[in-house]
């Protein structure tokens, strides 16, 4: 008897923790995009190539890991702007600033909302872009 009850509470527990995880795992976010030359993000060098953007949570305040080849790369905060439409592609916007090349805006085919990282202001980013494909 004992040892019937005792499985049926490890049962509940451990569907319990399952749900919980498979709930907290939907808040993760992620897109990818792609530099054709290098550019600044956030003070640093991100040489050209094919990142993923990570971030949790819907905004507006995130902080997105850009990871290439598999490692975090860094971490910088970013604005979760909406979108009046789906963006029709992935699309890395660069501005060419004082310092360089910078990373300004990621956007993500189908999502209706954009990442501005670094502070930037989203109608100071709607300069030149790359585009990724």
């Amino acid at each position: 008897m004992k040892s019937s009850l005792f499985s049926k509470i490890t049962l509940m527990v451990f569907a319990l923790a399952l749900a919980t995880s498979a709930f907290a795992g939907n808040d993760t976010h992620k897109g990818n995009f792609q530099i054709s030359s290098a550019a600044q993000l956030n003070g640093k060098e991100l040489p050209a190539g094919e990142y993923v953007a990570r971030w949790e949570g819907t905004g507006p305040s995130v902080k997105v890991d850009i990871i290439g080849g598999g490692k975090v790369l860094m971490t910088v905060p970013a604005q979760l702007v909406n979108l009046d439409q789906k963006a029709p592609e992935d699309a890395a916007e660069v501005q060419n600033g004082s310092s360089g090349r910078e990373l300004s805006v990621l956007r993500f085919s189908g999502k209706k909302y954009s990442l501005t990282l670094s502070g930037q202001s989203a109608q100071a980013t709607m300069g030149s872009g790359d585009s990724a494909k």
